[in-house]
């Protein structure tokens, strides 16, 4: 893979041990092998089958580069050389490393896998309370539809939807039920009760094998995320040089690029914080948890909301930092001004 030695003095092998977490922290059949990223590194056409696996679209090759092409696109990757790739296969690995870097820094795409193949073993539901708002535009051209079909689809979407709603009507039953009659019985006093997964284990305790494995696998997927986040500065510096070897003409431009980045990433951060409102809407899976009205209500911890806060809170005092070192930096030059036959030397920067 390379040298790092220069960066990470001590840690031979750095490399190859994040590009191995990361291949790690993935979900198994979406796990390409540590070489596809020497071999996506210099262009080698064997690594583009190896780096489109695992991303579950449908059948047939071509269908799947055309579905690679549409997830990237839909989340605002606009490099034009990735979308002019021929769909045999023949050629991209390297676009593919980088727009697959580029998801791993644009949409957390790690956490976003461990979380979407995270074992449940609770019983869980989909929430979501966020206000959004949509712009319907009007089409430019008359649109030649019966509207009978119109009507045909209308009434088939209304029926499948209440389809949907009696069958989960019919699971909330259920799911009381089972709350309800082990009310008290789970160690957790703040649960209180089983979920499924815990009252098929009572069942049928050979079932417990299985679940075992799963446990096991999402722990040592943990265990390599956290190896990754910890070797992760390596990756990335793995890429910059990569990049700049192939493009030294781009290295000024890069710099000048990752400076840009970072100072806009600090100006969005603070705006998100004075914007945000005071109570975020629900999104995302909750556990269900059976309270009667005499308990006591639950405060939750969202880790993810914890974090984004912790996050805005710094990128506030950053920007209050750099704002005092300005004005230090004014008042040492007002000083250094009025000292006659004195050279100020400033410190060397490390």
């Amino acid at each position: 893979f390379g040298s790092t030695r220069g960066m990470w003095p001590g840690r031979a092998g750095a490399l190859p041990a994040a590009i191995g977490a990361l291949c790690r922290a993935l979900p198994p059949g979406s796990r390409p092998a540590p070489e596809t990223f020497r071999l996506a590194k210099f262009n080698r056409p064997e690594a583009v089958r190896a780096g489109e696996a695992g991303t579950d679209p449908p059948d047939g090759y071509c269908t799947q580069i055309r579905f690679v092409k549409s997830v990237l696109r839909y989340h605002g990757y606009g490099r034009p050389e990735f979308y002019q790739l021929p769909s045999d296969g023949s050629q991209g690995s390297r676009e593919l490393l980088l727009a697959f870097s580029w998801l791993l820094n644009r949409i957390n795409l790690l956490e976003q896998l461990l979380t979407a193949n995270r074992v449940k073993i609770g019983d869980e539901a989909s929430v979501c309370t966020v206000s959004r708002f949509f712009c319907l535009s009007s089409p430019s051209h008359q649109l030649d539809v019966d509207v009978r079909y119109l009507q045909w689809l209308n009434g088939r979407l209304r029926f499948k939807w209440r389809s949907l709603h009696v069958d989960r009507q019919e699971q909330c039953k259920l799911l009381h039920k089972i709350h309800s009659y082990t009310s008290g019985c789970h160690m957790d006093q703040t649960i209180g009760h089983f979920s499924v997964t815990e009252t098929d284990l009572i069942r049928q305790p050979d079932s417990y094998k299985q679940l075992l494995q799963l446990l096991e696998s999402e722990t040592s997927r943990l265990e390599a995320f956290l190896e990754w986040k910890q070797l992760e500065p390596v990756y990335w510096h793995w890429m910059v040089k990569s990049r700049e070897r192939t493009l030294p003409d781009e290295r000024e431009f890069c710099a000048a690029v990752r400076t840009i980045t970072e100072a806009v990433k600090l100006k969005l951060s603070d705006l998100k914080y004075h914007c945000a409102h005071k109570k975020n809407g629900m999104h995302g899976s909750y556990r269900l948890v059976f309270k009667d009205k005499r308990s006591e209500p639950i405060t939750n911890v969202n880790a993810t909301e914890v974090i984004s806060k912790l996050q805005m809170e710094e990128a506030t005092l950053k920007r209050e930092l750099k704002r005092l070192q300005e004005e230090c930096r004014h008042k040492l030059d007002e000083i250094a001004e009025g000292l006659v036959g004195v050279i100020c030397i400033p410190p060397i920067k490390r």
